[in-house]
C-alpha cells in the first residue's frame, strides 16, 4: 500500500487544520492507521491513532485538540488538529501496517511497515 499525506500549512496559534491521508488500497484492509510527527532536531514520535474498531490512542500534549476519522468510500484517514500551538510544528507522518496492535502499542513508529511522505504544519504568528 502507498499512503499521501496532505493537508499541511502555516496556521496561526489557536487555529485549525486538517490533514489527509490517502490510501492506494481498501483502507478497510488495514486495522491501525497512526500519524507521527518530528519537529526539528526532535526525535519522531506518536502524536494519535486509530484502529478499525474506533478505539484511539492519543499522547498526552494532544488529547482533547486532535481527533481522528477515516472515510472508508474515500480510501481516506483524517487528522483533525484544533487549538494549534507553536510546540505543534513539525513534519507530520501517516503510517499503517498489516494485522492488528494492542492499543498500548499503536503509537509505536516501529510497529509501522507502510509510511505517507510527510506534510509540514507550522504554527505560527
Amino acid at each position: 500500500v502507498q499512503l499521501q499525506a496532505s493537508g499541511g500549512g502555516l496556521v496561526q496559534p489557536g487555529g485549525s487544520l486538517r490533514l489527509s491521508c490517502s490510501f492506494s488500497e481498501d483502507i478497510l484492509n488495514y486495522d491501525a492507521i497512526a500519524w507521527f510527527r518530528q519537529a526539528p532536531g526532535k526525535e519522531r514520535e506518536g502524536v494519535l491513532a486509530s484502529r478499525r474498531d474506533r478505539s484511539t490512542w492519543a499522547a498526552e500534549s494532544v488529547k482533547g485538540r486532535f481527533t481522528v476519522s477515516r472515510d472508508n468510500a474515500k480510501n481516506t484517514a483524517y487528522l483533525q488538529m484544533n487549538d494549534l500551538r507553536p510546540e505543534d510544528t513539525a513534519v507530520y507522518y501517516c503510517a499503517t501496517r498489516n494485522g492488528r496492535l494492542i492499543l498500548s502499542a499503536l503509537l509505536s513508529a516501529a510497529q509501522y511497515s507502510y509510511w505517507g511522505q510527510g506534510t509540514l504544519v507550522t504554527v505560527s504568528s
